[in-house]
């Protein structure tokens, strides 16, 4: 990097846009390591996380956030739109930047709403052009580049592939400039301040929104009732994990589970070796599907299932 090599710069950068636009894959690739869950799914994010990037410049702590949407006619219950959206804004406190990511050759009212958030905090913006490498045309890039930028104030623009991890170079070398000169707040091995227990959970909830319909994934929740740790017979750790998969209603807990239990043992299998790739140990997983009546429209519900605004 061309950061001042005797100068650590160390900052809070917030990754704001709507959903499904890639927020969660550039903090993955920014930080090295997955994190953050991602599906093709609206709403794979519901919770803030925040990605610890540690560069030969400095450190920057990426604040992945859901997706910034219009309440009106999504799939999950009201409370959780309030609390999600509630939660994208909520990060833009206390950070030094953000970024807005949009997707190639796409503006709609979403992107309007998250950049008009950015706007009112008052914060250094940077504009991520995501997902470039899907678009044939490239000349078709600089004029859409120039229709969004016209009338609204960005600090520099980057256009890049999260997913295939490039153009990250001269990102980070601009949002380091933007974050003061600082020691890094955290260490070098550290990725992220969400604890084992939450990643599991969310791992799971991962399966669930790449495995089922188009509908389904957003009545569904994940909670980890038990996340032991004991020595592994082969050297090591071991985790031991009870995950139980909450939906609404008693044709969702058949459709999740699948014909003779098929779905939900495909679903634990998969989550299962994500967490073992993580977690760099052996995992053990028990999943359960439970009902909840009404729980993605009951904000007491919402934060007794590890929901926060």
């Amino acid at each position: 990097m061309s950061v001042n090599a005797q100068a650590q710069h160390s900052g809070a950068v917030a990754v704001i846009g709507r959903p499904n636009v890639g927020k969660s894959t550039l903090v993955n690739a920014l930080v090295g390591a997955k994190i953050s869950i991602t599906s093709n799914r609206p709403q794979t994010t519901r919770h803030r996380l925040l990605g610890i990037a540690t560069f030969p410049g400095g450190q920057l702590q990426l604040v992945d956030t859901p997706g910034i949407h219009g309440e009106q006619g999504k799939r999950s219950g009201k409370a959780m739109n309030r609390m999600m959206n509630r939660a994208a804004r909520g990060a833009l406190e206390g950070v030094d930047a953000a970024i807005l990511v949009i997707e190639a050759g796409r503006w709609d009212m979403e992107d309007g709403l998250a950049f008009d958030a950015l706007r009112d905090g008052g914060l250094p913006v940077v504009l991520v052009v995501n997902q470039v490498d899907k678009i044939k045309d490239k000349s078709t890039l600089l004029p859409f580049i120039t229709k969004v930028t016209e009338g609204r104030d960005f600090a520099a623009v980057h256009p890049l592939s999260a997913l295939k991890r490039k153009g990250l170079e001269p990102l980070v070398e601009t949002l380091l400039q933007l974050v003061p000169e600082a020691a890094p707040e955290y260490g070098e091995d550290e990725i992220t301040d969400k604890s084992q227990r939450f990643l599991a959970g969310e791992l799971v909830r991962e399966q669930l929104m790449r495995q089922l319909g188009d509908e389904l994934p957003y009545a569904t929740t994940v909670e980890i009732e038990q996340f032991g740790e004991e020595p592994s017979p082969k050297g090591g750790v071991m985790y031991r994990i009870d995950a139980v998969v909450w939906v609404e209603r008693e044709g969702q807990k058949a459709i999740v589970i699948g014909k003779k239990g098929e779905r939900l043992r495909e679903i634990g299998t998969r989550a299962r070796l994500q967490m073992e790739r993580l977690f760099d140990s052996k995992v053990f997983l028990q999943t359960w599907v439970r009902v909840r009546e009404g729980w993605s429209d009951d904000e007491a519900a919402l934060r007794s299932l590890g929901y926060h605004d």
